[in-house]
């Protein structure tokens, strides 16, 4: 099976009915966007449906306004066996003052399954350029790094009882 294309791009103009009481975007819109581009991004490159398994490191580092373009960008980092590291940056505009920032980043872990809702395996990602090789390491880092984090939450968990 040759795996699809392992970047995508999404932008959506932020909307009046996308904001909280202050009158930013809602983190809330942002997170159901970011899931839904980690979703595209994974099932593409795949090729079958994927779901969610974790999501790492959503830092809103600046607040998105009403009237700003966002752009997610994203990539298939990382392949295990049957999961997928979906890296995504997020890019605000805001088109009247003609100026971009980076408004956050974050990484999912996507797992694919089959009909009946079991994995199953993934195209290993064979990276090309040297940014794809350091996003592929970096990747296999989080990878380790969330396998020790959720040894330690075990072992929190056994200490208590």
């Amino acid at each position: 099976m040759e795996p699809g294309n392992a970047q995508l791009t999404m932008t959506v103009l932020m909307t009046p009915d996308m904001a909280n009481f202050s009158g930013n975007v809602h983190g809330g819109t942002l997170l159901k966007y970011l899931d839904e581009v980690a979703y595209a991004c994974a099932s593409r490159y795949a090729g079958t449906y994927v779901v969610t398994l974790s999501v790492d490191q959503v830092i809103f580092r600046e607040p998105v306004h009403v009237g700003e373009l966002v752009t997610f960008l994203a990539s298939v980092n990382y392949t295990g066996n049957t999961s997928m590291e979906v890296g995504i940056k997020v890019v605000t505009e805001n088109i009247r003052e003609r100026s971009v920032r980076h408004s956050n980043s974050c990484f999912f872990t996507m797992v694919a399954v089959d009909d009946d809702r079991r994995p199953v395996k993934v195209p290993p990602r064979q990276p090309q350029s040297s940014e794809e090789k350091r996003r592929f390491l970096q990747g296999q880092q989080r990878r380790q790094i969330r396998q020790e984090l959720e040894q330690r939450y075990q072992n929190l968990k056994a200490d208590a009882i």
